[in-house]
């Protein structure tokens, strides 16, 4: 193997591995919001989530995590930082973004997750 071939191979790991890390990191951001939307509707979970677990899909209608759906903006806005890790604050917001109106009119986002329904739209929320 020559030198060049070398330098090739060990760069090509290198921007593997970065590419792994940055990826790895970014798919499991906010994991605490996760679970404590799974602790608060089990039964929306176990009808809508996978293995019995809700995922990003409820907040994000897109594979990117910025782009957020009418339902993540809304618990966004009842969030006291932006990256909470306390659960009762997490809690707290769930409460009350449930009193907030949703995109189904007539509807708060807590009339829909006691129907069953997902409370965010499959858009983007403007």
């Amino acid at each position: 193997m020559s030198v060049k071939s070398a330098v090739r191979v060990f760069v090509s790991a290198a921007v593997v591995a970065a590419l792994f890390v940055v990826s790895g990191s970014e798919a499991v951001a906010r994991p605490k919001y996760k679970d404590a939307m799974n602790a608060a509707y089990p039964d929306l979970a176990k009808k809508h989530g996978t293995d019995g677990k809700l995922t990003c899909a409820v907040c994000h209608p897109k594979n990117d995590k910025k782009i957020r759906n009418n339902y993540g903006k809304d618990f966004g806005k009842h969030l006291s930082k932006k990256n909470e890790t306390d659960e009762a604050k997490l809690k707290e917001a769930l409460t009350a973004t449930e009193k907030d109106k949703s995109a189904t009119e007539g509807k708060t986002y807590g009339d829909l997750i006691t129907a069953g329904e997902l409370p965010g739209t499959s858009e983007e929320a403007k």
